[in-house]
């Protein structure tokens, strides 16, 4: 098999993964995709190599979580035209309300505190896994984790809260 077909036959058997983590720590289709497609970019220019490591996926997670990393550092800077073509969008999920929430409230966090959130919570990755992923100290991610937590409630406790009625005793 040739190396293009082996990069080809994991792009079709990890798309869905991947677009999955990417949404989860950009919040939109069309960021993920990008973080999807400049990271199968990186993957291909370095497909020799890659394809000898011995966990591709983990090496694929890697440089996900890295690019999506970079490009918070350095802003959105990238323009889009899209034309007049918007895209079909799926129907409303329950707990949209809750999710945007959510979403926003990521959103506040720093790129790294949200990185160790959506791994360790969201896309169920162990401490291990995240630390290698970010190439920090399982430590690290812990009182990363910790940090991030504590800056999220602190979020969530500064929207106002729906009033409810009393209940007499």
């Amino acid at each position: 098999m040739s190396t293009d077909a082996d990069y080809l036959a994991f792009v079709n058997g990890r798309m869905v993964a991947l677009r999955r983590w990417a949404y989860l720590l950009t919040g939109d289709t069309h960021q993920a995709d990008d973080l999807v497609q400049d990271t199968l970019t990186v993957l291909y220019a370095q497909w020799r190599r890659v394809s000898r490591a011995e966990n591709i996926d983990a090496y694929a997670h890697r440089v996900l979580v890295r690019t999506f990393l970079n490009e918070r550092r350095r802003g959105w800077w990238k323009v889009r035209f899209l034309g007049d073509v918007t895209p079909e969008q799926p129907g409303p999920a329950p707990a949209v309300e809750e999710r945007e929430v959510l979403r926003d409230a990521l959103r506040r966090l720093t790129a790294r505190q949200q990185a160790v959130l959506v791994l360790r919570f969201l896309c169920d990755q162990s401490v291990a896994d995240v630390a290698n992923h970010l190439n920090v100290s399982e430590g690290t991610v812990k009182s990363q984790t910790s940090h991030a937590l504590t800056a999220l409630r602190k979020i969530l406790g500064e929207r106002p809260r729906r009033l409810t009625p009393e209940v007499s005793q």
